[in-house]
């Protein structure tokens, strides 16, 4: 699971049938070393469905690929990345 921070939402104009309803965030992911120092995230954005109502600002957990799709079992979703969880705070320790 990586951690990001939301950035906006998206709109289709076609998705899959599969799909239909679903909600879409842009989120941009925090490297280590970006939340060890408490700065803004500073990976590359990306699409992730939020079936939890993240909002702009929110920091995510997601997981990606195969576990992506893991929620949906045994529905088949195409589905590359899933927000998990909406988090409070985030320490790391070292």
């Amino acid at each position: 699971m990586r951690i990001a921070e939301v950035i906006g939402s998206v709109t289709l104009s076609r998705v899959h049938p599969s799909l239909v309803g679903a909600r879409w965030v842009i989120g941009v992911p925090f490297s280590l070393k970006a939340l060890r120092e408490d700065r803004e995230a500073d990976g590359e954005d990306l699409v992730i469905y939020d079936n939890l109502g993240a909002g702009v600002g929110a920091r995510i957990g997601f997981s990606e690929g195969g576990e992506a799709a893991a929620p949906f079992h045994p529905e088949r979703k195409p589905v590359d990345a899933y927000c998990a969880c909406i988090l409070d705070t985030v320490v790391v320790n070292d």
